[in-house]
């Protein structure tokens, strides 16, 4: 069954497993820097449970141009299948390509609904929150994540030129809470 967990050590090798299915790329909602993608080893693991943590607390506040955030690993009956994370505000980059969610769900894992599952709990988090509504983006090209947004409720506002900020055409969707 579908589950959010906080990032802990005591999944480590988990973790590990899923972030080595990225190959080395970019994990959407996964707290990762893209400069540490490869990077599984214990240590990693330790920074990004002690990252996530800042990220959360709200009484410290966020490095320059980031905003706090919610980061949760999605799980499959104890096991990671993947990452989503809750922004609880936006910046001028989160408004066009980021979004107040990102996730992803380990290749091996894709398919069986957890992303579907993972985002609805994320938005009862943003609820909880008091966010009236959310911003998602996507790919253009990810029907996958489209299908997902749009199962949760998402409409679709437009599809934006991201270049300016490293990605292709981006659909972004509001939901509203």
């Amino acid at each position: 069954m579908t589950a959010l967990v906080l990032p802990t050590l005591d999944l480590y090798d988990s973790w590990a497993a899923t972030v080595r299915e990225f190959e080395g790329g970019h994990v959407d909602g996964a707290s990762i820097p893209d400069e540490e993608a490869a990077d599984t080893s214990r240590q990693a693991c330790e920074r990004l449970v002690a990252k996530t943590a800042r990220d959360r607390d709200i009484s410290v506040p966020p490095p320059p141009g980031r905003v706090h955030a919610s980061s949760f690993w999605i799980t499959d009956d104890g096991e990671v299948v993947g990452f989503i994370q809750l922004r609880h505000e936006l910046n001028e980059s989160l408004e066009n390509v980021g979004g107040h969610i990102g996730y992803s769900v380990r290749p091996s894992s894709r398919r069986q609904g957890h992303a579907r599952r993972a985002l609805g709990m994320v938005l009862a988090e943003a609820r909880a929150l008091g966010l009236e509504r959310v911003l998602i983006t996507c790919d253009e090209d990810n029907g996958a994540s489209a299908r997902t947004i749009e199962s949760q409720g998402g409409e679709l506002q437009d599809v934006i030129d991201a270049s300016a900020y490293g990605y292709g055409p981006t659909r972004r969707y509001w939901i509203k809470l």
